[in-house]
């Protein structure tokens, strides 16, 4: 039997994306935003209220980077998702979250989180902006042999909007594009 639970936002997983962005004096801005995602095959939007901090950064400097956080750096990424950069405008600091500049865009990459994407600003659409995927950044220990990203190494991170709580994703169940297969009816 199932319940109906009426209009929720219930989405399943929600990465926890730490936004990065630069002010107008180059001060590194971080952000935790679950509201984000894949929207082209080389574009991520993210959907953001004008009063954030990080919605001017990325106006005025057209680029921004996902850091995808994970299980080690949880309290960090909690903290900047508290802590509003109109408040606190060192708050990357106070993380201790580790800065560098981005070769692609100009938006800063926090070198403690294993993945990133560097992104340029390519159109806002009302609290919808819409960025193009410049490089992707991996930290190295989480590269298998053949130069491939092993996501079930770095225990990201999923927002869960029901218990209010971080979950972490990474367990591989089955191949993809080839467990169906079988299934098929046209298949000899």
């Amino acid at each position: 039997m199932r319940k109906n639970l009426g209009s929720k936002t219930i989405f399943y997983p929600l990465p926890v994306l730490i936004v990065g962005s630069y002010d107008e004096k180059g001060q590194p801005d971080a952000m935790n935003a679950a509201w984000g995602g894949i929207y082209d095959d080389s574009e991520v939007m993210l959907c953001l209220s004008k009063e954030h901090r990080t919605s001017a950064n990325i106006r005025e400097r057209k680029a921004f980077t996902f850091s995808f956080a994970d299980r080690a750096n949880v309290e960090r990424s909690d903290y900047v998702g508290i802590v509003s950069g109109n408040q606190v405008p060192d708050k990357v600091a106070r993380a201790g979250l580790r800065v560098e500049r981005s070769a692609f865009v100009d938006a800063p990459l926090f070198l403690d989180y294993p993945l990133s994407l560097e992104c340029s600003l390519l159109r806002q659409d009302g609290e919808i902006f819409v960025g193009r995927i410049e490089n992707v950044s991996v930290d190295e220990r989480f590269l298998d042999e053949a130069g491939r990203i092993r996501v079930d190494k770095m225990e990201l991170l999923s927002f869960d909007p029901s218990t209010l709580s971080y979950r972490v994703l990474g367990k591989e169940v089955a191949p993809a594009f080839r467990i169906g297969l079988s299934l098929r009816k046209d298949r000899n």
